[in-house]
Parts: C-alpha cells; sequence; structure tokens
C-alpha cells in the first residue's frame, strides 16, 4: 500500500506534467495579471494547486513552496518578494521540476532579476535540503494532502522546524468535511487526485497547533467542494499559522484588553481574555498580541515606565488574570488632583 500510493502519486503529476490534466485539483483564477505576463502558458496551464497564498507574501521575504510543481507559483513569488527576496521550491517529482527549470532562465530574464531556485526532496524529508529556521515564509498548494498519514505529523514538525523565529505559513490545501474511510484511502487513483489523503478539516488546523504554531487562521474554506465522494464533501482551505511562542516568561507590568465582540476568547497558550479587562501577560506574550494576527483584536496597555528585561523577572503564570492599574502604572505613581485636571502625559487624563 505504502509503495503504490507515492508511486501513483509520482506517475500522475509526471502524466500532469506531461499533458495538462483537467481533474488534478481545483487551480484558482485570482493571480494578478501582471504577475502572469512573464511566465509561458506551458506553465500556467499546468497548475494542480487550489488556493492563493500570495496575497500573504511581503517584499524581500525568503519563500520556501512545497510541491512546487511546474514552479507557477515560484514565479509569482518572485515578483512579488521582489530583487531582494528569494523563492525556494521544493518537488520529488523529476518531471514537473525539469519543467520549471525549462523556463527558469528565461522568466527571470523577463522579470529583471534571478531569485528563484529549485531543489528536488521529499517534503516531508526537508532536513536534506532546507537548513533550520532559515525561511521567512512556507508556503504550499493542494499538496500536504498527497503526503501519506503516518508521515504527516513528521511533515508538520519540519515546516515548524525551517521557519525563522517570527515566520509563516500560507497553506491552501483539500480538506474533509467528515473522516475519510480505509477504503477510500486505500485507492490510489483518489489519493493522487487529493482526495483520500485529505486531513478532517478541523483535523487540518489541530495538526498546526500540535506542531507548535500559534495564531492558526482558518482564511478561506470554499463554499462549494471541490468533490463529494460517498457523500463526502472535499473543498479548498487556505490556513495562516505563525512560529516564536516558545520563550522565557518575563514580567514587563504589561496588559492587554481584549476588545470584543466575544465576551472572553482563549489564545494558544491557555490565556483566558475577557472582553473590556486587563489581563496580565508576559512580555513574550505581549509582543506576540502586538502583531497579525491579534494587534487588531486587543489593546496593549505598556508600563507607564519602561522595565528593562534585567530587571523584569519571571512572569508567575499563576499570579491573578487581571492586571490591576497600578501594577501598570507602577508603585511609586500616585494620582493626584492635579494630574486629574491637567490630563497631562505625566497625570493621565481622567
Amino acid at each position: 500500500m505504502k509503495i503504490d500510493i507515492e508511486v501513483a502519486v509520482k506517475e500522475r503529476y509526471a502524466k500532469g506534467a506531461a499533458q495538462k490534466e483537467e481533474a488534478l485539483c481545483c487551480p484558482v483564477s485570482t493571480y494578478e495579471a501582471k504577475f502572469l505576463g512573464v511566465i509561458p502558458e506551458e506553465i500556467i496551464e499546468k497548475d494542480y494547486g487550489c488556493g492563493d497564498p500570495s496575497k500573504y507574501l511581503k517584499e524581500g521575504d525568503v519563500v520556501l513552496d512545497l510541491g512546487s510543481g511546474a514552479g507557477k507559483f515560484c514565479f509569482i513569488a518572485s515578483q512579488v518578494v521582489g530583487p531582494k527576496g528569494k523563492v525556494i521550491g521544493v518537488d520529488f517529482n523529476p518531471p514537473m521540476l525539469a519543467l520549471a527549470k525549462k523556463y527558469q532562465k528565461v522568466i527571470g530574464d523577463r522579470i529583471g532579476y534571478h531569485n528563484v531556485e529549485f531543489r528536488r526532496g521529499r517534503i516531508q524529508d526537508l532536513k536534506l535540503v532546507i537548513p533550520d529556521e532559515s525561511v521567512d515564509i512556507l508556503v504550499s498548494n493542494c499538496v500536504l494532502n498527497l503526503v501519506r498519514t503516518e508521515e504527516k505529523q513528521t511533515l508538520f514538525e519540519e515546516m515548524h522546524r525551517v521557519l525563522k523565529r517570527g515566520g509563516r505559513v500560507a497553506i491552501s490545501d483539500i480538506v474533509s468535511d467528515e473522516d475519510v474511510p480505509l477504503k477510500l484511502q486505500e485507492d490510489p487513483a483518489l489519493w493522487s487526485g487529493c482526495i483520500s489523503g485529505a486531513f478532517r478539516e478541523d483535523l487540518f488546523l489541530k495538526a498546526f497547533e500540535d506542531a507548535g504554531f500559534y495564531g492558526v487562521t482558518m482564511e478561506m474554506l470554499a463554499k462549494e467542494p471541490y468533490r463529494t465522494v460517498k457523500g463526502i464533501e472535499f473543498r479548498s482551505i487556505t490556513v495562516t499559522a505563525y512560529k516564536g511562542k516558545e520563550g522565557p516568561c518575563i514580567e514587563q507590568n504589561q496588559a492587554v484588553i481584549y476588545k470584543g465582540p466575544w465576551k472572553q476568547v482563549e489564545d494558544d497558550d491557555k490565556h483566558i481574555l475577557k472582553r473590556g479587562i486587563r489581563t496580565a501577560v508576559c512580555d513574550k506574550t505581549y509582543q506576540i498580541f502586538s502583531k497579525t494576527p491579534y494587534r487588531d483584536e486587543v489593546i496593549l496597555v505598556p508600563p507607564r515606565k519602561e522595565v528593562s528585561l534585567e530587571k523584569g523577572g519571571v512572569f508567575d503564570c499563576n499570579r491573578p488574570a487581571v492586571r490591576h492599574p497600578r501594577e501598570t502604572k507602577g508603585k511609586a505613581y500616585r494620582k493626584t488632583t492635579e494630574a486629574v485636571s491637567s490630563c497631562s502625559p505625566e497625570g493621565g487624563c481622567c
């Protein structure tokens, strides 16, 4: 079974490199036209993805594309990140890699710079081709479902390993709304067609969480299924997530206020944020909340007088969750009548 499924995937995508296959996943048409103009039609027509991760890239990023295929997304990403960025495509299928490399120089000449390279490897064996903490953003487009079930945990661990601290993923894939029966999982044609190896949609998100990612966000879930097999619906999903919640908890007298609309929420480190309440957090959590995807959900409350990290001490994770305003303002702070009336920076404005 193991050999049959992997061989089926390799053979099907080898054929897809030679001739366009209409039924191989569900490519989107939302890529900006300006990025497609430099890419030959032979590359464009052999796009077997199911989403558009390009909107999550930034200028200067080092991008890793897992299962890069004919290279269409790599060549789009090349233009988004610009000459200061870099794009690495990893794929295990020789015909697909050959097709991508066939136009690599031509496309680079058209763009005006060369910042794309392709490496052969299995995406669950990235140790062989990608160093630790070397990537700003990892993308993949309808490929994770092709990896054998018993290797998927390793795949997610590898995704986490290669990212820099503060790095992120933007993954488009196919998920199911129900568990996929074993009989369907043993069908090589369904597996290579992005069906049998699909995660159940909630377990897909959990796989990121289990690998150590935080801020896991379902950016898109297609309204209509890509396919329905035996009553099970398979549809496209796009998920973003971040690396960097590891590290010591240092007390800096900081707090965050959850703005709503929910009465309360829980983050990936089990902090309960109640609407409108000043919640005590350590510096690590405070810095995480100051960035995407949290920064628009909370109000940051810094200490009135900055506390150096050396003097901060260890944050007591068992302390009361509510941060009294006097903690943030400091022990020496005294609210006076003059301060209340003046609305000065020192006295605050009540």
